[in-house]
């Protein structure tokens, strides 16, 4: 079954890249299962049309070391920009922000990055948000969550692991602890309060409207976050007239 969705998600990406009229797909490693995923299946859709990029910023090398594996692996095209001095610079002029704004700058530049780059060749940004992600709203606005295309989005965490074995990506990289690499130490579950398991099964008992079947402190958790978040998921509001004519 992994492997048919596999298959499918490629000519989903061909599809959006064939009708965008573009001629590629850019994707940012973090050295996560994630990332992973989404450039081998973009890879398999478009062959040589796919560029990764690998964008350090006061990150962990093990990050990188872990990225390298895959595009090793899988032959994949990359470029790494190193960001640190840029975020430094902007830091400098800014004023004085708490811990989140500080973090959240790090996506926010790497999404710069990567259209920068999908711009020069014409290429459309893959994001490599799932579907247990994007529930709860865990990704940056206009960072991490500025992309043209997100081929896991509807995948939970526990399904882009199979979809991950399917496709062979190497097992050190599944077993990674899932990390938005926001800071030194940081991993998801630990910022979300809740463990990816518990999460998926909250979201298929919510989705499925039985929730007897989650554990009712995950489910509880899964809803805060979901209301909570939803304006990240949301179109951006534009006002309307109510009297057209009224001057």
């Amino acid at each position: 079954m992994s492997k048919l969705l596999a298959d499918e998600i490629t000519r989903w990406i061909a599809r959006r890249v064939d009708e965008a009229h573009s001629d590629g797909v850019m994707v940012g490693l973090s050295g996560g299962i994630d990332s992973a995923v989404v450039a081998v299946l973009a890879q398999r859709a478009l062959g040589e049309n796919v560029l990764t990029l690998i964008m350090p910023c006061h990150s962990d090398p093990a990050d990188e070391q872990a990225a390298r594996l895959v595009v090793d692996k899988f032959g994949l095209k990359m470029l790494r920009v190193e960001l640190t001095p840029a975020y430094d610079a902007l830091l400098s002029i800014l004023p004085e922000g708490n811990a989140l704004a500080k973090a959240n700058l790090k996506p926010r530049l790497r999404m710069a990055t990567l259209y920068y780059h999908a711009n020069t060749h014409n290429y459309l940004v893959a994001g490599t948000g799932n579907k247990s992600e994007l529930m709860v709203g865990y990704f940056t606005k206009w960072g991490d969550g500025g992309v043209d295309i997100l081929p896991i989005g509807s995948l939970l965490k526990t399904q882009v692991r199979e979809v991950a074995r399917a496709i062979d990506i190497p097992q050190e990289i599944i077993d990674r602890p899932p990390s938005a690499g926001l800071w030194q130490g940081q991993t998801d579950e630990s910022e979300m309060g809740i463990s990816y398991a518990d999460l998926d099964q909250a979201i298929l008992a919510m989705e499925s409207a039985q929730d007897e079947l989650s554990n009712a402190q995950a489910l509880s958790r899964l809803r805060q976050m979901h209301a909570r978040s939803q304006h990240k998921r949301a179109p951006v509001q534009i006002f309307e007239r109510t009297d057209p004519q009224a001057k």
